[in-house]
C-alpha cells in the first residue's frame, strides 16, 4: 500500500538552487509537469499522459497510477517545452540532470546532445550550440535495466521484499538550466585543513584573474585574487557536529561570472590513544562517530523525498536524538540533503552504489556469518563476471568522489557493502585514496574483508551475535546493528508481511530494549577500541520495520528526549578517550 507523508507537494517540486556550492544568479527550474509516455517493446505506446517531475513514475508523489510498471525492453519518454530570455543565453547553457535511472538520450529542439549511463550521478550537457531565445523543446528518452544488466541499482529489486525495494525509473531528482560567460569558473575543488587551519580553493578560468572573497557572516574576512588555485590562512573556527561553522564566499572573473559557495574547514583521520589503540579523528582529536543508517526512501516518492522541508525535519530529528553521523547507504541524495548536513552538523558516511549480478546468500551473508571470507577477485563469486558492470562502478565512483568532495560533512567513503557486487576491493580502496586522501574509505562494510594491510577499517555489521571489538590494528567500527523493530497499524506498506532483526509490539519495550543495546552492551566497548557505531536505521521502508519512525514519518517509535538520553551517556563515555 502507498502511503502519502504529511507534505504537501507543490506545482514545482525541489524549486530550490540545486547545488548551494555553486550558485549562479542566471538559472531555470525545469521541474514540474512534464508529458510521459510508455512505449512497449515494439515502440507501441502503452501510456500517454503526465507526470510531475522529478518523482519517478511509480511513486505517488508522480500523479501516476498505482500499477505503473517499466518492463525490460520498455521505453520512457518525457517532453516538455521551456521558455528562455536573454539572461539565459549568455554565451554558455548547460542543461543539468541531478539523476535519471539508468540510461537516458537527450535531446533539445530535436537535435541529440547526450547520453548518460547510470542512475543515481548527475550530469551535465552543453546545450548551447542548440538553445534560442522564446520556446524550446527537450526530450528525454530512458530505459531502465540496472536491476537486470549488472549496472548500478542499489536496493532495488524486481523480486522486492524484505530488505530489497521496488524498482523505479526515470527522472528522480532535479532538472535544470543555467547559463554563463563563455570564459565560465569551472572545477571548484575546496580543500580544508584542520591542523592549519587553512582552506585551498581550486578552480578554473582559461586563464584569467579570479577574485575570491570570503565572509563570516555578512562580514568581509578575506579578499584575494588568484588564477588556478590559492591557499587561504585564517582563525578559522573549525567544523564539527557540536558546531557546524560554515564560510560564504563568491568568486568572481574578468569575464563577469560569478559562484557563490561555502566551505567548512574540518580534517577527518586516524591516530592511536594513549592505550595505543588505534581510533578516528575529527580535526585531529578521537571522535567517537555515533549514527545511524539512512536507506533515503519515502513512502510516496520512493528514492526522491518530498520536499527540502521534509529532509531538513529528519535531518534535524536525528540532531536533536543526538546522533552525529548518518550513514548513506546505497544511494546517493541531491546536494541540497548534503548542504542540510553541513549546515546542521552532521557527518555522513558516503555508500557507493553496488551492481553486479544476483546476490547468492550463502556466499554474502551465510558464509560470513559462519567466519567465512572469500577473495575478492574471484569474479564469479561475487556475481562481478560482467565486464561492462565492472567498469560502469569504476566510472560511477570517479563521477560520485568528483561531484561529492567538497562537501563538509562527508567524513568516510564506502565502496562495497556485505559483499555486493563486491570486487578487487584493495586496489579500488587505493584508488579511492588516491583521488581523496582528505577521508577515510570503509572498503568492506560488513564482511569478507580483505586484509589488516589492504583496508583502512575493520568494519562489523552485527544483529544476532553479542557485539564485541576484535583485536586489529585498524580502527573498529560497527558499522551496521541494532534494526530493533516495531509495526504500527496504519503506517506499513504490507499489513501482512514485516521484518526485523528484532520484534517488539511496545514503544516502552522499545524503548527499553535500546536503552539496554547502547548502555549495557555497546557503551563497555568505546574504552576498549570501538570507534563508531551505526544503528539500523532512519524509517521503515516497504516491508523493513526496523526504522526510528514510519515509512510515512507520521511515526516516531522511539521518542526523541528518550533516544537523546541514550545517546548522551554514549557522547560522555567517548569523551574520556584521550
Amino acid at each position: 500500500m502507498r502511503l502519502k507523508t504529511a507534505y504537501t507537494i507543490p506545482d514545482i517540486p525541489h524549486a530550490e538552487h540545486p547545488r548551494p556550492q555553486a550558485e549562479r544568479k542566471h538559472w531555470l527550474c525545469l521541474n514540474g509537469t512534464w508529458k510521459l509516455q510508455k512505449l512497449d517493446i515494439q515502440k507501441n505506446v502503452a501510456f500517454d499522459g503526465e507526470i510531475l517531475v522529478p518523482f519517478s513514475p511509480e511513486t505517488l508523489n508522480s500523479g501516476l497510477d498505482e500499477d505503473f510498471v517499466l518492463q525490460s525492453g520498455e521505453t520512457l519518454v518525457y517532453t516538455r517545452s521551456f521558455t528562455l530570455d536573454n539572461s539565459l543565453l549568455l554565451g554558455v547553457t548547460l542543461l543539468h540532470f541531478g539523476a535519471v535511472d539508468s540510461v537516458c538520450e537527450v535531446y533539445c529542439n530535436g537535435e541529440k546532445v547526450g547520453k548518460h549511463r547510470g542512475g543515481f550521478t548527475p550530469f551535465t550537457m552543453d546545450i548551447t550550440h542548440v538553445v534560442k531565445s522564446g520556446e524550446n523543446q527537450l526530450k528525454i528518452v530512458c530505459a531502465d535495466e540496472a536491476t537486470r544488466d549488472h549496472g548500478a541499482r542499489g536496493k532495488q529489486s524486481d523480486n522486492r521484499g524484505g530488505i530489497w525495494y521496488t524498482p523505479q525509473s526515470g527522472i528522480w531528482q532535479t532538472v535544470w538550466i543555467e547559463s554563463m560567460p563563455k570564459n565560465y569558473i569551472r572545477d571548484l575543488r575546496i580543500t580544508p585543513n584542520a591542523e592549519n587551519k587553512t582552506v585551498r580553493i581550486s578552480s578554473l578560468s582559461q586563464g584569467e584573474t579570479q577574485t575570491i572573497t570570503v565572509y563570516d557572516g555578512e562580514k568581509t574576512i578575506l579578499q584575494a585574487e588568484y588564477e588556478k588555485e590559492i591557499t587561504l590562512s585564517y582563525d578559522f573556527t573549525l567544523w564539527s557536529p557540536e558546531n557546524p561553522k560554515l564560510y560564504d564566499f563568491t568568486i568572481t572573473n574578468q569575464s563577469g561570472d560569478e559562484v557563490k559557495s561555502y566551505f567548512g574547514v574540518r580534517s577527518f583521520g586516524k591516530t592511536h590513544d594513549k592505550n595505543g589503540i588505534a581510533r578516528l579523528t575529527l580535526n585531529g582529536k578521537p571522535y567517537f562517530f555515533n549514527g545511524v543508517l539512512d536507506q533515503g526512501y519515502w513512502s510516496d516518492g520512493m528514492l526522491t523525498y518530498p520536499c527540502d522541508e521534509a529532509a531538513i525535519d529528519e535531518l534535524q530529528m536525528l540532531k536533536d536524538m543526538g546522533f552525529n553521523t548518518v550513514r548513506k547507504h546505497i544511494k546517493l541524495e541531491p546536494m541540497r540533503w548534503y548542504y542540510h548536513c553541513d549546515r546542521l552538523g552532521l557527518v555522513v558516511w558516503q555508500d557507493f552504489v553496488n551492481g553486479g549480478g544476483e546476490y547468492k546468500f550463502t556466499h554474502v551473508a551465510a558464509f560470513p556469518f559462519l567466519g567465512f571470507h572469500h577473495r575478492d577477485d574471484d569474479y564469479r563469486y561475487f556475481a562481478r563476471e560482467n565486464e561492462g558492470g565492472r567498469y560502469e562502478f569504476m566510472q560511477m565512483t570517479d563521477e560520485i568522489i568528483d561531484n561529492l568532495y567538497n562537501v563538509v560533512s562527508i567524513g568516510v567513503w564506502v565502496p562495497f557493502n556485505e559483499g555486493w557486487g563486491q570486487f578487487d576491493s584493495a586496489k579500488i580502496t587505493e584508488y579511492v585514496r588516491e583521488k581523496d586522501p582528505t577521508r577515510i574509505i570503509d572498503s568492506v562494510s560488513g564482511w569478507h574483508d580483505q586484509g589488516v594491510d589492504k583496508t583502512e577499517l575493520r568494519s562489523l555489521h552485527t544483529y544476532y551475535t553479542p557485539l564485541k571489538v576484535p583485536k586489529d590494528s585498524r580502527p573498529v567500527v560497527l558499522s551496521e546493528f541494532g534494526g530493533y523493530s516495531m509495526k504500527c497499524e496504519g503506517h506499513v506498506f504490507d499489513e501482512s508481511k514485516e521484518f526485523g532483526y528484532k520484534k517488539f509490539n511496545d514503544p516502552e519495550k522499545l524503548a527499553t530494549a535500546l536503552g539496554v543495546l547502547y548502555r549495557q552492551k555497546l557503551l563497555p566497548l568505546i574504552k576498549k577500541g570501538l570507534c563508531g557505531c551505526i544503528y539500523t536505521q532512519v524509517s521503515d521502508v516497504e516491508e523493513e520495520i526496523n526504522g526510528l519512525v514510519t515509512y510515512d514519518r507520521k511515526v516516531i517509535k522511539i521518542p526523541v528526549k528518550i533516544m537523546r538520553a541514550i545517546n548522551d551517556d554514549i557522547a560522555a563515555e567517548a569523551n574520556k578517550v584521550e
